[in-house]
């Protein structure tokens, strides 16, 4: 896809409905930003531009590739798309250098879907945490920057030495803090969804030897 040649103006951000309207997508998306010309440069201070990249399991391997990815998640509970429906990735740039990427999926929360997205560098490494959707009277514990900043700098080394079904294990990861104990459910999900995060994008961009963009 053409690289988006920066940030739009508030003129043409009114225009970009307009733009969605004329243009055929998907019938579903695994997760996406709700609005990437506000949220890339947030997520991703000193980026000038960014372009988007849609993936699937249907078009990286198909149903191998998807038993591999289970398997590395260790039968934790996760909302999985189908083999077609494409993933969404911001490919990020300052001028014409790219500096990394966000992306975001889906996993099952307390009291509905977890949207849970990052920002890593090239190696891999989580520069920022977004949780775009959660629900429950303690939303704002789990958006909150202190909750965040927790995830700030690791990889998914940190997240090896973890047993997500126990929801306990040792190494960095172990010594975040959940804000509500009373919402185990969407601590735990968001935990999740941070590991699955990082296993799609080791699977499909990191690891020696994959198929880059």
């Amino acid at each position: 896809m053409t690289r988006q040649p920066g940030f739009p103006s508030k003129r043409l951000l009114l225009l970009l409905p307009l733009a969605l309207v004329a243009t055929p997508l998907p019938a579903a998306i695994s997760c996406e930003l709700n609005n990437p010309p506000v949220d890339v440069p947030r997520l991703f201070p000193g980026s000038t531009s960014f372009k988007v990249i849609t993936f699937s399991f249907a078009s990286r391997g198909g149903e191998p590739v998807f038993k591999r990815v289970v398997g590395r998640l260790g039968g934790v509970p996760a909302l999985y798309a189908p083999l077609d429906v494409p993933y969404v990735l911001y490919e990020v740039y300052k001028g014409t250098e790219k500096i990394g990427y966000i992306h975001g999926v889906n996993q099952k929360g307390q009291f509905g879907v977890l949207e849970v997205f990052v920002s890593l560098d090239l190696e891999g490494r989580i520069k920022a945490f977004y949780l775009q959707r959660v629900a429950g009277s303690w939303a704002n514990k789990f958006t909150a920057r202190k909750f965040g900043a927790q995830f700030i700098g690791m990889t998914l080394k940190d997240f090896g030495a973890f047993d997500f079904i126990a929801g306990k294990g040792s190494g960095r990861l172990a010594t975040v803090v959940n804000p509500v104990p009373e919402a185990l459910t969407d601590f735990l999900g968001v935990l999740r969804a941070l590991n699955k995060n990082l296993i799609l994008m080791d699977e499909f961009f990191y690891s020696a030897g994959k198929q880059k963009p």
